[in-house]
């Protein structure tokens, strides 16, 4: 990213209270993807959401739907994110300096637990995509790592024996829309493919170490396809299948382990750990799917609930007809 791109993206937290944590995802932070959003989408982590609401509502109250800034206020804000939505407060359609810009605004401790346990795979799925860190004082992009390891071996787990590198980011990034209902009706059909296709470099950059790490592993051979990106087969035997849904979060680990059953193994520092029980690659693979599908279907529905009470009727509506006019754009 140019040096003055970030300096503008950066510009705008200076209106905002302090945050431990902020990053841009979404096409309008990329130049090469020819449908920009016209919003830049922000995911900021602060350490009390009701207190940076509280002074965020002294500094900006017109961000926030009337009715929440006037009647309910910042207790009542964070009330309806963690027990209807999924931990998330969602401002959008703010304007500043000729921009437009959303922003959700999340509790730390429930950013971290989503990155390492796919609780709610609502932001780790956001940043198993490229995105743009602006601050970082937790270390977070560190934290990350584990879930882009998590997100590549669940990817291929569902692919065949031998694909592309498109053909693999596409099913990193499908991950976290598997069983989304806005995609039934108010996402762009071709939305997996537009953000591959127009973040491809990025895509590559962020999973290079971990492609590198399984090829180490004899999981992966990559061969160059003449183009800028590489073939790729993998082994789908038995025990790499096992290796693979190792990799996965404890919270999807123990999901597929009360459908599939689970044994114990000791492990050489002398440790217990569960391992799930695997009868063969094609059952893990439909478990897992099983797994991500409801939760990401729970999660999106009740973000949607909470956005719809928190952001008012009419925004709302603005932005599900935004959407809804892209999706039937793809569609025809």
């Amino acid at each position: 990213m140019e040096t003055g791109d970030r300096a503008v993206l950066q510009s705008f937290l200076k209106v905002l209270p302090p945050v431990d944590f902020c990053c841009v995802y979404g096409s309008a932070l990329h130049p090469n993807n020819r449908e920009k959003s016209t919003m830049v989408d922000y995911i900021l982590g602060v350490s009390n959401p009701e207190q940076w609401h509280s002074q965020n509502l002294k500094m900006n109250k017109n961000h926030y739907a009337s009715w929440m800034a006037h009647l309910g206020g910042a207790k009542l804000i964070t009330e309806i994110a963690d027990e209807i939505g999924v931990g998330v407060h969602f401002n959008p359609f703010v304007t500043w300096n000729e921009k437009m810009f959303k922003y959700g605004v999340v509790r730390m401790h429930d950013l971290v637990q989503d990155v390492l346990n796919w609780e709610r795979f609502y932001l780790s799925g956001r940043l198993q995509k490229p995105v743009q860190i602006l601050v970082d004082n937790l270390d977070i992009e560190n934290v990350n790592s584990a879930n882009l390891r998590a997100a590549i071996s669940a990817a291929l787990l569902l692919l065949p024996p031998k694909f592309t590198e498109e053909d693999l980011y596409a099913k990193i990034c499908g991950l976290s829309y598997m069983g989304d209902l806005r995609m039934l009706f108010a996402e762009d059909r071709n939305k997996v493919k537009k953000i591959v296709q127009g973040q491809f470099d990025l895509f590559q950059l962020k999973y290079k170490p971990f492609l590198e790490e399984y090829e180490a592993k004899d999981f992966l051979r990559l061969t160059s396809s003449g183009s800028h990106q590489k073939n790729i087969s993998q082994d789908c035997g038995l025990s790499v299948a096992r290796s693979l849904v190792n990799s996965l979060p404890p919270m999807v680990r123990s999901q597929m382990g009360m459908k599939l059953g689970e044994t114990k193994k000791l492990t050489e520092s002398g440790r217990n750990i569960r391992e799930v029980l695997i009868g063969s690659r094609e059952e893990a693979a439909k478990c897992m799917q099983k797994v991500l599908r409801r939760t990401v279907m729970v999660s999106s529905t009740r973000q949607a609930v909470s956005g719809l009470l928190t952001v008012g009727a009419v925004t709302a509506v603005r932005y599900l007809s935004n959407k809804m006019c892209k999706a039937w754009k793809s569609w025809r």
